[in-house]
């Protein structure tokens, strides 16, 4: 249950009028003294007077800053949208039968064109895609393409929407540790909520194949909860560097450890190669899971879902039935098992984007070969790339 707790608001005077009676004050002191004793309270009230110019001079400087981080919101607050997906899953125990499962997270518009970068994990399975606009528009979407590893994906909806303009895609490479930052997305389904904060670290995935493509995070310890997956992460000229990914914590809520996957990894995997999405939701088996499913290779990926109308949907590759608890974590059971993909052979959690980086790179008339376990049988499933 999510608890609300409201502060009540201290009256303040305007941060002006405070300065002005402060001057007011040390003026009437300095005036007001005199002979003997105006010379002795010099010192003082000099004093006096240099902290209250310091105080001046950093309000200032908190109001051009705090004034900045309003003008950038107010420039990219239309560009973030809310993302909504729609699927079909098993229940939790102990009910049965398959349930709509309806999820939330956020986006950013990207392009003229109707092209918006997500989180992966938000619509990999999704059946049903529909993205709304600050002003209530609703417009479906469809998957162009997603990336394991870097949690990030790539939308296109069905129609250009209206009076919008899209974010400007930033070079996350200029981006440093210390950088002010701010994320804006839908917490809870709370829309355009801004935080603020700073860029903490930046993370690279250990990796293992030289001429895998490099995937990047942004670490931030601006607040992110429920409903920020996808949100874009905008430095202050307004500009994306990041789109949000997870988050470290203890609580279950943000602890001011959250990763972004940096907008030059979005757009290396999305934009400047052919994306690619396959619509299957999977886990990675290995070691006594693999052995106990009888796998004839160390490790494969074991389908849990597949989204209606992707191409693994199409040529009718199968999701799990049954769900399990194996070795303390959950999984769904029954579904094909994913041993290889264009030869290309599932070993471990970089094979992922091995094998995407080999589809993205298929041309029109190439196929697509997908060589499973199903029930105790391994059968190959050739699919033409054009579909």
């Amino acid at each position: 249950m999510l608890y609300y707790k409201f502060a009540r608001p201290v009256p303040k005077a305007p941060i002006g009028t405070y300065v002005a009676t402060g001057i007011s004050y040390v003026g009437s002191r300095l005036f007001q003294s005199g002979g003997r004793r105006r010379r002795s309270s010099v010192g003082g009230d000099e004093m006096r007077l240099s902290v209250l110019v310091l105080f001046v001079l950093c309000a200032i400087g908190a109001e051009s800053h705090g004034q900045q981080l309003r003008d950038a919101f107010r420039n990219v607050q239309q560009t973030v949208v809310i993302v909504r997906t729609e699927q079909k899953g098993l229940p939790p125990f102990p009910q049965q039968g398959p349930v709509s499962l309806n999820g939330l997270g956020s986006g950013v518009l990207i392009s003229n064109d109707g092209k918006v970068l997500t989180a992966a994990h938000l619509v990999q399975s999704a059946d049903k895609i529909v993205v709304e606009f600050s002003e209530g528009e609703l417009i479906p979407a469809r998957v162009m393409g997603c990336s394991f590893s870097a949690d990030v994906a790539l939308l296109q909806l069905e129609r250009k929407p209206t009076r919008y303009l899209p974010a400007k895609l930033g070079d996350s490479d200029s981006a440093e540790v210390g950088d002010e930052i701010f994320v804006v997305g839908a917490p809870y389904g709370i829309t355009r909520t801004l935080t603020a904060g700073h860029v903490s670290g930046r993370r690279a995935l250990n990796s293992t194949n030289e001429n895998q493509s490099s995937v990047e995070f942004l670490q931030t310890d601006a607040a992110i909860n429920s409903g920020n997956s996808g949100s874009p992460l905008f430095n202050l000229n307004g500009e994306v560097m990041g789109i949000v990914s997870n988050i470290m914590s203890r609580s279950g809520g943000s602890e001011g450890l959250a990763f972004a996957s940096t907008s030059n990894t979005a757009r290396h995997l999305l934009l400047d190669q052919n994306p690619f999405w396959t619509g299957i939701e999977g886990i990675l088996i290995d070691g006594s899971t693999a052995k106990a499913l009888n796998l004839p290779q160390p490790a494969g990926v074991l389908v849990q879902r597949v989204a209606e109308g992707s191409i693994a949907w199409r040529w009718g590759i199968h999701g799990g039935t049954l769900r399990s608890i194996v070795e303390g974590g959950e999984m769904i059971l029954g579904g094909d098992i994913i041993l290889r993909v264009n030869e290309r052979l599932v070993e471990d959690g970089n094979s992922y984007d091995e094998i995407y980086g080999s589809l993205s790179k298929l041309r029109p008339g190439e196929k697509l070969v997908f060589t499973i376990l199903r029930q105790g049988q391994i059968v190959k499933l050739a699919i033409p790339a054009s579909q």
